[in-house]
């Protein structure tokens, strides 16, 4: 791994496959998260996104999609809690 920029401008490639990383971790994390775990894996999911966008992954759809299964997390938490009217919620 290259700790510092390379001297003509460009991306490095481990950066790219990092970036392409955490869209898909995003992505896997977002997923789970809809079933357990929500209030953890929804804003970590949201966060992997965002940086993978940031450093400009190849997997866009896939960061995209990251992020807004780690909304839907925070929503199906918010909803759970509300219908249970307690501050957590269980099966």
């Amino acid at each position: 791994m290259q700790l510092t920029a390379p001297a003509n401008g460009t991306t490095s490639a481990p950066t790219r496959r990092d970036a392409d990383g955490m869209a898909v971790a995003s992505f896997i994390l977002g997923l789970v998260g809809l079933l357990v775990l929500n209030v953890f894996l929804g804003p970590i999911a949201i966060a992997l996104a965002g940086a993978a966008l940031w450093r400009g992954t190849k997997r866009r759809g896939r960061a995209v999609l990251g992020m807004t299964l780690g909304v839907a997390d925070l929503v199906v938490l918010a909803v759970a809690m509300e219908m249970s009217n307690t501050v957590s919620w269980s099966l």
